[in-house]
This record gives structure tokens, C-alpha cells and sequence, in this order.
């Protein structure tokens, strides 16, 4: 299992890139696409966003699962290409961004790499 340094992380295994400031870039993390297995379907709201609460939802072979917001703001673009090919998330976690959040407000409690990195053996 892969943990980027550079990026942030959440609890509930989502990744997070800022641009800038008050823009990031959001998907999901080695560990969630292993743990989930065969993604077939990425789902992600647009419009306003609350950290910690739903932003959209990915189906694999064995479930259903949510995926929440790290941050606070406005979904500005969701990327289509994971949507066309779900397996790119399984493929290349780090490299397959889900969307692009702008206006950030809230970015509490996220995580470095070595912060992240024991959530990762804990839940294995």
C-alpha cells in the first residue's frame, strides 16, 4: 500500500491536494481502493460541500461506500474520467482526482502522510 507524501488525508481514507489556498484536489487513497477491490461506479455531487459530510458515493464489486468531504466549500468540477473508467481509481489512486473543491473554509483535522500512515495498519 502506497501513502503520497505532499498530500493530506482523512480518516475515512480520502486524499486531498491543494492548489492553492482555498483549492484542492480530492480522491480516494491506496488503502480505500484496495479495501473497497473493483471499483465499477464513482459518483460525486456538485455544489456546496461540509467537511465530513457526504460527497458522493463509490460502488465496487463487494459494496457501496460513501465518500466524505475533507473540507469545507463548492465543488467546482468533477473530473469525468473515473466516472467513464472506475477501474483508474483502482489503478492509479493518487493520480485519479474525483473533484475540485474551491472557496475552501474549513480544512481541520487533516492529516499528513506519518499521521495518516497508522490509520492505515489499525483498520486492516
Amino acid at each position: 500500500m502506497k501513502i503520497e507524501e505532499g498530500l493530506l488525508y482523512t480518516k475515512t481514507h480520502e486524499w486531498v491536494k491543494f492548489l492553492d489556498e482555498k483549492t484542492a484536489l480530492i480522491g480516494l487513497t491506496d488503502y480505500a481502493q484496495q479495501a473497497l477491490g473493483d471499483i465499477v461506479f464513482v459518483s460525486v455531487n456538485e455544489g456546496a460541500c461540509t467537511r465530513g459530510e457526504v460527497l458522493g458515493d463509490v460502488e465496487s464489486v463487494k459494496a457501496v461506500s460513501d465518500i466524505y468531504s475533507p473540507v469545507t466549500g463548492t465543488v467546482a468540477e468533477v473530473n469525468q474520467a473515473p466516472q467513464d473508467d472506475p477501474a483508474s481509481v483502482n489503478n492509479d489512486p493518487y493520480g485519479t482526482w474525483l473533484c475540485k473543491v474551491t472557496d475552501i473554509t474549513d480544512k481541520e483535522e487533516l492529516l499528513d502522510a506519518a499521521a495518516y500512515e497508522p490509520l492505515t495498519r489499525e483498520t486492516e
